[in-house]
């Protein structure tokens, strides 16, 4: 299923090209874990959120299900935390019953997803408490999990949509990284292995 937002981007569960995994390892500074597809892509045509494994190979819980990669979404996003939204946020969660009822049904189905995505990796779902990203679906912890749920599953999260709302459009100044970047990266890797 492919699913289109405001900008045009769209939500995906597109398997993982290698150029899709050496963009992220450079959006990242490292090389990327349980990487199990791209969840979605900027209009720049890079993933700027992916799909991770619940579990690493050894057994470890990854910390969250949609990975927001793209370093000026999460610039971005992390200016949106600084200026108080998650507080913000989190004061109407507690007066706005409505609210609360749509950001538990996103919670719900973060879960869904996630012990979805172990059973595809033969693995155990994560236990609970451990299953749901973002603070879902009691607090609002951070910004770029709700942001990448969002961009991942339009119209499942209301906070990350509120939080895309309000974003700068951080594709318009072209892809954050380059393939030149990777080049580069590839010759220091030849050169270092001589």
């Amino acid at each position: 299923m492919t699913s289109t937002d405001r900008a045009g981007r769209t939500a995906s569960g597109e398997t993982v090209s290698d150029e899709d995994t050496a963009a992220v390892e450079l959006q990242l500074g490292r090389a990327p874990r349980g990487l199990r597809a791209v969840a979605h892509r900027c209009p720049c045509g890079l993933p700027d959120v992916v799909r991770t494994a619940p579990r690493l190979e050894d057994g470890t819980p990854f910390p969250t299900l949609y990975y927001l990669t793209c370093p000026r979404a999460a610039s971005a996003i992390g200016t949106l935390e600084a200026d108080g939204l998650m507080r913000r946020m989190q004061d109407r969660l507690a007066d706005d019953p409505e609210l609360r009822a749509a950001y538990a049904k996103a919670h719900a189905s973060y879960i869904a997803e996630r012990d979805d995505q172990a059973r595809a990796d033969g693995m155990e779902p994560l236990p609970e408490g451990m299953q749901s990203a973002g603070g879902m679906p009691e607090r609002v912890k951070c910004l770029h999990a709700l942001v990448g749920h969002e961009l991942a599953a339009p119209g499942t999260n209301p906070f990350g949509r509120e939080a895309l709302d309000v974003l700068p459009e951080w594709w318009a100044k072209g892809p954050c990284v380059c393939a030149g970047a990777q080049d580069a990266r590839n010759s220091k890797e030849e050169n270092e292995a001589k």
